[in-house]
């Protein structure tokens, strides 16, 4: 029923007529999680919008203080568990940081081969699912996700996992890169441009496609900035802000790529940074593979890992945005505070003013054009 309700909505917007509140979630198919959204509508306009989360909260960050720090690698894994390598990195620089620890090269560029194959996998998803929310059914999302099987298909080869992977540690990572995985990230380079062309070629003309997602959900640079937003969202935005080249770690500053860069700041543009950004990963891949050294692939710890007192804080360019790690240690096997500065949960706070003053149909292409993923969100 139509609910006469005091709403906050911006200064100087019309409206007319009883509002209609309306539940969107907690489960709903394009939610991508349990997440929520009060929509408060005028007719089909979206004159408020609250997003609720918290359904998939763990307490992660307190149970990790009581894990020692070899075990909370696979809380890491369970953040964005799509993405599941890009989770793992900062950590493990945090506590690198933390303990002064040298990574031997062969494992520093294994880590960036890893990741960027990670990149490119949660891009297929983000795309892939995007294409459906936007209405042009599932064939862009079985093309992207036979790539995606192939990258889990190498993960399983380095590591016996696919999903959670809990492969990068602190000191290196758990298991060699065997040959036969080398082989395949080589042919994957390969074939994986034209398999992007694909994409573009049902999607980035796609008359269905462009109507609805140009000129939707459009965050001007500067509200992007005051929401501290990151990742393709913010590279939408116009601002060319990307960590591996803002504050570069591990190795990538020995890297020739490009940070991809948009100007009009809506669902389109948020598509075709992805886009781009998956075609620099395979640059970046081709360098690294190209590069590969022999060597150590982890370095001598002691069995029980114990930084002395002190804190470190690392952060990294995952999939979704700029993810941090704050570690705090107390000379025991576990830490004394430990803090995530997740992307999907900080970008999820310029959700609300984008879905204002658009109809019920784009809630969903704003909401998947922000690629978020709720285990991330809540932690």
């Amino acid at each position: 029923m139509a609910l006469e309700i005091p709403v906050g909505t911006p200064e100087g917007y019309q409206r007319s007529g009883n509002l209609l509140t309306v539940n969107m979630g907690p489960q709903h198919p394009s939610t991508h999680g349990v997440f929520r959204l009060i929509l408060t509508l005028d007719g089909e306009t979206v004159v408020a919008a609250q997003p609720v989360m918290g359904y998939l909260h763990r307490s992660v960050e307190k149970l990790a203080e009581t894990r020692t720090y070899l075990q909370n690698v696979i809380f890491t894994d369970r953040l964005d568990y799509v993405a599941s390598m890009s989770t793992n990195l900062p950590y493990a620089l945090a506590l690198e940081k933390l303990a002064g620890i040298e990574v031997p090269e062969r494992a520093q560029y294994i880590r960036v081969i890893m990741c960027e194959l990670m990149r490119i996998a949660s891009h297929c998803i983000a795309i892939g699912t995007f294409a459906a929310d936007a209405g042009t059914f599932f064939t862009p999302l079985l093309y992207t996700f036979r790539e995606r099987e192939r990258i889990y298909d190498i993960f399983e080869m380095c590591c016996g996992a696919r999903l959670t992977v809990s492969y990068i540690r602190y000191g290196g990572v758990s298991r060699d890169m065997p040959d036969d995985a080398v082989e395949a990230v080589k042919k994957f380079v390969e074939i994986m441009p034209a398999r992007i062309d694909e994409y573009e070629k049902l999607l980035t003309t796609n008359e269905i496609f462009v109507a609805r997602t140009r000129n939707v959900g459009i965050l001007p640079a500067e509200q992007a900035i005051a929401y501290s937003v990151t990742g393709p969202v913010l590279r939408a935005s116009g601002i060319p802000y990307d960590v591996r080249r803002a504050e570069p770690y591990g190795i990538y500053d020995r890297f020739e790529f490009d940070i991809p860069v948009r100007y009009n700041g809506d669902a389109y543009d948020r598509y075709l940074i992805r886009v781009a950004e998956m075609r620099e990963s395979v640059k970046i891949l081709k360098q690294a593979i190209r590069d590969l050294p022999r060597g150590e692939i982890k370095a001598k710890l002691p069995r029980l890992f114990r930084p002395a007192r002190g804190s470190a804080y690392a952060r990294t360019e995952s999939p979704k945005g700029e993810l941090g790690f704050y570690i705090q240690a107390d000379g025991k096997t576990e830490p004394y505070r430990f803090h995530i500065r997740p992307p999907s949960f900080i970008n999820l706070t310029a959700l609300a003013p984008l879905l204002i003053g658009h109809k019920v149909a784009d809630v969903v292409i704003i909401l998947g054009s922000i690629d978020i993923v709720m285990g991330e969100v809540d932690r």
